[in-house]
């Protein structure tokens, strides 16, 4: 892949984070060209290391989430190593870490102690109700905050209890914001010379992520539990075909007169309970009924044929192994291979200048860079390391 692709080549990251939120967002960052140094526990690394699922090369998950990173094992608590790891920071542009929030200043490690020494550095901390206020000091892990965002309530059907959602979506979506925040404040620092604190709270991060929810909310009601159907807006749902589910997704006026068309029934278009996406979706009982007596006579295959000739959007419902390895994906280029174990992971997900950007490096041995602590900068995306 071209270099020039790699928007983030040249930059320094200390990665003091642990398990999915932070070495997910430092996992873009070293996909981008970024030299990624994890400080693990000597003798046991980063919890990941030890979930499964397994091969004979070790995690797959740890793999996914640690690709083009390197490894340096350092005891947080020996004074004799702080001073050695301060002069390491001193050399990077930025820190990523996940403590509980206390913990950093304790080791010596805060943005205070940190910015003492590299005073435009970019300090990120990914907590689970951020750095301050009454909740700071609360443990949080993915469902604790699916749980209190809201979105486990309206996550399922109606007449079943909240769901989580089938991914540590807080994590995920808390990671996606950390790689954004510490790439924004990397422009600052290169326009003003300044660096900055970003804190990543994942309650925050997971409410922001939640726009219809707050547009029903901002509208005087509480979402709820829906089900698989959107909850403003028909038709938007999963619709029964005789051997499965079919996805139909309209969302104005001249698709919904497609579909209708494609249904042979070109009358709704003109039924009053139905001429607005509004109307649509307080009536949705009454639509699903008028649809379904079309699509349970054909099999999915047939519909999304059917919808694809009409330009009605549409989708089978496929599980991960189907939407990654079947057809839809084929021409996508989304996996890569670890050269060292072997393992497949998922790629970059965004394309830069029609290339997926990623790094040279496996997933890390523990302790593989240790001498990288005493040592001089080495040169970026040197893959020998």
């Amino acid at each position: 892949m071209d270099a020039t692709t790699q928007l983030l080549t040249g930059v320094r990251v200390a990665d003091f984070s642990r398990v999915l939120a932070g070495p997910y967002a430092t996992a873009m960052l070293a996909d981008q060209g970024a030299e990624v140094f994890k400080i693990e526990m000597p003798g046991h690394g980063d919890d990941s290391r030890h979930l499964g699922p397994f091969t004979e090369t070790g995690s797959t998950y740890f793999t996914s989430l640690n690709r083009g990173k390197r490894s340096i094992e350092v005891d947080l608590k020996d004074p004799a190593s702080h001073e050695d790891l301060l002069d390491f920071i001193r050399t990077c542009d930025v820190v990523v870490e996940n403590f509980r929030p206390g913990v950093a200043a304790k080791l010596g490690l805060s943005y205070e102690n940190i910015k003492a020494v590299k005073p435009d550095i970019v300090y990120a901390s990914i907590s689970g109700f951020g750095q301050s206020g009454i909740q700071a000091k609360r443990p949080a892990y993915d469902t604790v905050i699916q749980a209190l965002s809201g979105l486990m309530s309206t996550t399922g059907f109606s007449d079943g209890p909240p769901t989580r959602v089938g991914e540590s979506i807080a994590d995920v979506s808390a990671g996606v914001f950390a790689a954004f925040g510490v790439s924004s404040a990397l422009f600052h620092k290169q326009t003003t010379g300044e660096g900055a604190h970003i804190d990543i709270p994942m309650l925050d991060v997971m409410l922001a992520t939640q726009p219809t929810n707050t547009a029903i909310h901002a509208a005087g009601s509480t979402p709820s539990r829906v089900g698989n159907r959107h909850p403003v807006s028909a038709p938007f749902d999963t619709y029964a075909a005789s051997d499965g589910l079919v996805v139909i997704a309209v969302a104005n006026d001249k698709l919904f007169g497609v579909l209708a068309a494609t249904l042979g029934k070109p009358g709704l278009v003109t039924d009053p309970r139905f001429a607005t996406d509004g109307l649509r979706s307080d009536n949705d009982k009454a639509l699903r009924a008028e649809i379904e007596e079309y699509t349970s006579t054909h099999t999915v295959a047939e519909l999304c044929a059917i919808f694809d000739d009409a330009g009605v959007p549409n989708s089978p419902v496929l599980n991960f192994a189907e939407a990654l390895d079947g057809p839809i994906t084929a021409d996508r280029d989304l996996t890569a291979t670890d050269a060292r174990t072997g393992h497949t992971h998922l790629g970059h997900p965004l394309l830069i200048d029609g290339a997926r950007p990623a790094s040279a490096l496996p997933a890390p041995h523990l302790g593989e860079h240790n001498d990288e602590l005493r040592m001089g900068r080495t040169e970026p995306g040197d893959p020998s390391l």
